[in-house]
């Protein structure tokens, strides 16, 4: 064998490696950060899984309605709770969890809304809870099916409604991402606490802080296995891209030490929506989703004085 051709095998097998070692990189990635797999990438404090605990234990024994919707892509069966407000009212709040959350994950926020006499809806996304799916959204898709729970809230509350959005951590991604449709005239403010600038931004922080790995090519070939499998291009999934285009008034919210979703993403989506009608409040000391654990009267009061502003 001339060296020429030993070269040339040499080159195809590192070039064989390669594509092989990427490929399986790529399924690995969509894998872990897509599919519903166990897995724990976050640490609630004692003090806030307490609370969530003693919250969860008052959504089981509230009144409440099982509200059903279809996905707007994928023909998946979604499935919500519906708290009335104690007192009959046309303000509904609808509240978006976070990665691999459901509504009950979201109890304390939704007795939050609750006891400030607002209905809650609170659905589990696609691939959560008791909803069908075999993906993870990360609010992309998602922000289509929360479109369409707003319709249902105005065709069973009434077409006077007024709706707030409310979500945190993906859910907060969830509700930026819904602010660039066009949304039901319903549909009046928007609170988001610690959401993402983008899919493809979180999973570039994420792959290098557990993996201390570039986001080429990984982040690439891993979103063509998403639009294989989920059916979404992930890389179009940006919060930033749609605040462009949102004309809602809208609050941020972040802790000012969250090495999940870092900190510095809440002040590149408050800069991306233009409306006056803009305020933004970074926790200080708090991690990621502990800005309600760490200052609950402060947070209460702020939410509910945006949020009353606007569905009065």
């Amino acid at each position: 064998m001339t060296r020429r051709k030993k070269w040339i095998l040499a080159l195809s097998a590192l070039v064989a490696v390669l594509v092989i070692g990427i490929a399986g990189g790529s399924y690995y990635l969509y894998h872990f950060a897509f599919e519903p797999t166990p897995k724990v990438l976050t640490h609630s404090s004692k003090k806030s899984h307490a609370n969530l605990v003693r919250n969860q234990k008052w959504l089981k024994n509230v009144a409440k309605q099982t509200w059903r919707e279809t996905s707007a892509t994928d023909n998946l069966k979604l499935v919500a709770d519906f708290v009335p407000a104690a007192k009959a009212t046309k303000r509904t709040v609808i509240v978006a969890h976070g990665y691999m959350g459901n509504k009950e994950q979201m109890a304390s926020y939704i007795r939050l809304w609750h006891r400030q006499g607002y209905n809650v809806l609170a659905p589990d996304d696609r691939g959560n809870g008791q909803s069908e799916g075999h993906y993870y959204g990360f609010g992309w898709p998602d922000r289509l099916d929360y479109l369409k729970w707003t319709q249902q809230v105005i065709r069973r509350v009434g077409s006077d409604s007024r709706i707030g959005l409310f979500g945190v951590s993906m859910g907060g991604a969830t509700v930026m991402m819904m602010s660039g449709e066009h949304l039901p005239s319903q549909v009046k403010a928007i609170i988001e606490d610690c959401g993402y600038t983008s899919v493809g931004d979180e999973l570039t922080y994420e792959l290098k802080a557990l993996y201390h790995l570039p986001k080429f090519p990984l982040i690439y070939t891993a979103n063509w296995v998403a639009q294989s499998k989920a059916h979404f291009n992930f890389l179009k999934a940006s919060s930033v891209t749609q605040l462009k285009h949102n004309r809602l008034p809208i609050f941020f919210i972040h802790g000012g030490r969250d090495t999940f979703v870092p900190t510095k993403m809440v002040y590149q989506n408050y800069r991306a929506t233009t409306v006056k009608d803009k305020q933004l409040w970074v926790v200080p000391g708090a991690g990621h989703a502990e800005a309600f654990t760490k200052q609950p009267q402060v947070y209460t009061q702020k939410v509910d004085t945006f949020m009353a502003k606007y569905l009065k």
